[in-house]
């Protein structure tokens, strides 16, 4: 087999895989290994499909939220969403291969879509890697059960639940003090005009009790970073899988140019 040859951006791959690695200075072979990745992965996200680059964790359950996502994306005309886990991998045993991956598809992706649910694992610094430039403008966020610390009051259904788990599954109280703090806050959603039966909040209930899911925890630093893509218009909390698939409508359409590529050209 021939040594795969340099791609037409070499030199703007090359400054991605060096900041990438510090700058260190890379042997011929990896070089080689570079090129190959870039010739059979990077074709696809220079393509007028737009590209929808997938984060989250890879782990059972939590690889079925992100099989979700981008089961909802495949659906639209002209999207190409993927996870970095599917695909091919950099061979090589001395470099940092997943920070040098994880630039390059950053880097050329439209958009960047993070599905958390816990604060520990990889999808962890990834989202350190999102929430600066150069990668921040493109990015958006799905937290499960997230909400700002300082949102008390009742704005939406999400609000509710999210305040119904957390009765829910606090320890200190009763099955029946759950009950009877679940029903009040109920009557105080539908009093402020939010449209939500009570049967549905006991089916969320029911099915996070049922598999054992405690509501989902988040460092400070993770909430921070959260309100950051909040403030932004850029986050979108969920609690089950079928409000997850609902809010991937919040993503943007298909398009042959994104907003961001386009204002950074202007």
């Amino acid at each position: 087999m021939s040594d795969p040859s340099p791609p037409p951006d070499a030199a703007d791959i090359m400054t991605v895989v060096h900041e990438a690695v510090g700058g260190l200075e890379l042997e011929p072979a990896e070089k080689r290994e570079i090129w190959r990745f870039t010739r059979r992965e990077l074709p696809y996200l220079w393509s007028q499909r737009t590209s929808y680059f997938i984060l989250g964790s890879y782990r059972d359950p939590y690889i079925r939220q992100l099989r979700a996502v981008q089961n909802e994306l495949t659906r639209q005309l002209g999207a190409y969403p993927f996870i970095m886990g599917d695909l091919i991998e950099l061979p090589t045993d001395r470099l940092n291969t997943f920070d040098i991956m994880f630039s390059l598809l950053a880097t050329y992706s439209d958009y960047i879509v993070g599905v958390f649910e816990k604060e520990s694992g990889g999808e962890a610094p990834e989202l350190g890697e999102i929430d600066d430039p150069p990668y921040f403008e493109k990015s958006y966020v799905y937290p499960r059960d997230y909400s700002w610390v300082t949102d008390a009051h009742l704005e939406s259904k999400h609000h509710v639940i999210q305040a119904a788990l957390e009765i829910a599954f606090t320890d200190d109280l009763t099955e029946d003090e759950a009950a009877s703090k679940i029903k009040s806050l109920l009557e105080r959603a539908q009093d402020t005009g939010i449209n939500i039966a009570e049967d549905e909040v006991w089916e969320v209930l029911s099915n996070r009790t049922d598999t054992g899911e405690d509501p989902a925890a988040y460092s400070w630093v993770h909430l921070n970073k959260f309100r950051k893509f909040e403030l932004h218009d850029r986050c979108f909390p969920w609690t089950t899988e079928e409000e997850l698939r609902a809010a991937v409508a919040e993503l943007p359409s298909p398009t042959p140019r994104p907003e961001w590529e386009e204002r950074d050209e202007s």
